[in-house]
């Protein structure tokens, strides 16, 4: 592997008689992407090694899309996006996000997407796992324990059984090499970026190994690198927390019209009792009845606390033997409930379908979920009990979401421990990483750990900011200065907060 990497250094292609140089010169065949489709997204293969160890063995294609930037004259580049993840095909990311950027920057730039190794339309993986084992999120008790560690070694088995030939493979460093052939195949020097949540630790990772070629990178939503990734798990219940705490005051001030407390303590033992009588008989709702633990599997959601006040209402009344509650806050438009599975709102299950011809498996995602954090780093705990002994130390530091977020996970019963060390992303490429203040997976301690990270970088923080995602939500008020960046590569002079 080190001598495959060190051929990579150049700025141009790759070095003469490098095993790779083979994938520069691939002609690329271009056609509209489906029916479905803007004409202007058009798609192509590229081919790729599985295995970049052995760059001449086994090729995959990986799909990929762009639309031609608006003006020849003022063409810079191409800008490479992902829309997060890990797990979530971005082939028609382009066409989402085009009508996000101003058109000082589609002039520029060619807008490329592409689905991930194993992802989507490139080589997808699957492990034929049912919709309940696809759940990731599992409340602790001591009587459900044995339960939750036979789902995390069904799930592992199931998946070396169905994919084991690939899953050591489907890493972000290895989709980080895809990056940089993609980049050679399009005849380009460097690439520029545009990444959400888990597409912020792609982009960083890029960054890390190809300093060289990396231009200008948007980071929206940004994962603390030193976490993945079982410490991003369980920094999700730190941030659960502190929303929940602000959730209370603001719920408090407002008792004349929800009545759930006058004051913060008031309203958490509010939720609390709700909680507990949960547990003892399910509250009914329009999609079933919820215990608490499955109303705690929300927690994501007490970052909008306008939306979430009203629901928490509803379940107390239906508790109390009123109509059914809504069965989670997707009516809102703001559920949350599966973290690891980004919802960005340029992400659309609709729009990938019929992109291009390959047979998707049902559970690809949740695959490639898997296949990645655990193919990642070797730093899961292997003894079950490790688990359990940090469920209960953080469940009792982080009541609201501790054991969701530490509960064991089918990557301690992987096959094949890591092939490579997760990445130190410690450089000083430049990059611009926008936040909002209140976001609940990719929460606010997490992106000043990627600034850490990034010496070169800026970061805006929309304070007051709720939600996961800002460039991706719509105009906000670090637009100007992401688009000041995208199209004359100023950051600016010190890190900012804007409201």
């Amino acid at each position: 592997m080190t001598t495959v990497m060190a051929a990579l250094t150049p700025v141009t292609a790759f070095a003469a008689g490098d095993p790779l140089q083979q994938y520069a010169q691939q002609k690329l065949r271009w056609e509209r992407c489906d029916t479905g489709q803007p004409a202007a997204l058009e798609c192509a293969k590229v081919k790729v090694p599985l295995d970049y160890s052995a760059p001449g063995g086994r090729k995959i294609d990986l799909a990929i899309s762009r639309i031609k930037a608006g003006s020849a004259k003022e063409r810079r580049g191409v800008l490479l996006m992902n829309p997060g993840g890990p797990g979530v095909p971005g082939l028609t990311m382009p066409a989402e996000m085009e009508p996000l950027l101003p058109a000082q920057v589609r002039e520029r730039y060619d807008l490329i997407g592409f689905d991930p190794r194993g992802v989507g339309q490139s080589a997808p993986i699957g492990c034929d796992l049912t919709d309940e084992e696809q759940a990731f999120r599992h409340p602790y008790t001591a009587g459900t324990f044995a339960k939750d560690v036979a789902w995390a070694r069904t799930v592992a088995d199931k998946c070396w059984a169905k994919a084991g030939d690939v899953l050591p493979h489907i890493t972000t460093r290895n989709t980080a090499r895809d990056m940089d052939v993609v980049r050679a195949a399009l005849g380009e020097r460097k690439i520029s970026y545009f990444g959400y949540s888990y597409g912020t630790y792609l982009g960083a990772v890029y960054t890390q190994m190809f300093p060289q070629r990396s231009d200008r990178f948007v980071l929206d939503s940004a994962l603390d690198p030193t976490l993945a990734w079982r410490g991003t798990f369980r920094g999700w219940s730190a941030g659960a927390e502190l929303a929940f705490t602000r959730w209370t005051e603001w719920a408090a001030a407002r008792n004349a019209t929800y009545g759930l407390g006058s004051t913060p303590a008031e309203v958490r033992k509010t939720y609390w009792d709700l909680i507990a009588r949960a547990d003892r008989t399910p509250i009914p709702t329009e999609g079933g009845a919820l215990s608490g633990g499955a109303i705690r599997s929300e927690y994501n959601a007490f970052v909008h606390v306008e939306a979430v006040t009203p629901w928490i209402v509803g379940l107390k009344a239906a508790a109390e033997g009123g109509s059914p509650a809504p069965a989670t806050l997707a009516a809102s438009a703001v559920s949350t409930a599966s973290a690891v599975h980004d919802s960005a709102p340029v992400r659309s299950a609709e729009a990938e379908a019929g992109a291009f011809t390959a047979d998707v498996p049902a559970d690809n995602s949740s695959a490639a979920v898997w296949a990645v954090f655990c193919g990642d780093t070797p730093s899961w705990p292997r003894n079950p009990e490790q688990y359990r002994r940090d469920v209960i130390r953080d469940r009792a530091k982080y009541p609201l979401a501790g054991d969701l977020g530490a509960n064991i996970q089918p990557c301690a019963f992987w096959k094949s421990a890591a092939r490579e060390p997760a990445t130190v992303v410690n450089n000083d490429v430049n990059a611009l990483i926008v936040q909002n203040q209140w976001d609940p997976q990719a929460t606010l301690a997490m992106a000043q750990g990627m600034r850490r990270a990034l010496h070169g970088a800026r970061m805006i923080t929309v304070a007051g900011g709720e939600g996961h995602g800002v460039v991706v939500a719509g105009p906000s008020c670090a637009g100007a200065d992401v688009t000041r960046y995208l199209t004359t590569g100023r950051l600016p002079a010190k890190d900012l907060t804007c409201g």
